[in-house]
């Protein structure tokens, strides 16, 4: 059974960073696209970054370009999201979500993913 888990919200200062983790079980990541996803109170749930199987294939929404890297280490089975220089818009909860494929494509559209975790929340202000 896949399983995903978010970790590593919390409270940040504008121009700060963290980082998120989504540590999956039942599959394996190296074998299958992963994604992040934000929603804000009100707002429809946004892609803003994903990896590709191979890890060489990433994508990122315009907002976070610049700012937002997705990374894995397969050897844990985590894929995370750097975040840096965030600002108060980045303010969510944050989700990760895979599905099984291989290659080098991957995708921010909600639709395409199988499995999603249950959320962290990121609340960016002074």
């Amino acid at each position: 059974q896949m399983h995903l888990v978010e970790s590593g919200g919390g409270l940040v200062q504008p121009g700060g960073s963290l980082t998120l983790s989504c540590e999956a079980s039942g599959f394996t990541l190296g074998r299958a696209v992963t994604g992040w996803f934000r929603q804000s109170p009100g707002k429809s749930r946004e892609g803003i970054s994903c990896l590709s199987p191979s890890g060489s294939g990433t994508n990122y929404a315009d907002s976070v370009q610049g700012r937002f890297t997705i990374t894995r280490d397969n050897a844990k089975n985590i894929v995370y999201l750097h975040m840096r220089n965030v600002k108060p818009e980045d303010t969510a909860e944050y989700y990760c979500a895979a599905v099984r494929s291989f290659g080098n494509r991957c995708y921010l559209q909600e639709s395409n993913y199988e499995t999603w975790g249950q959320g962290t929340q990121v609340t960016v202000a002074s």
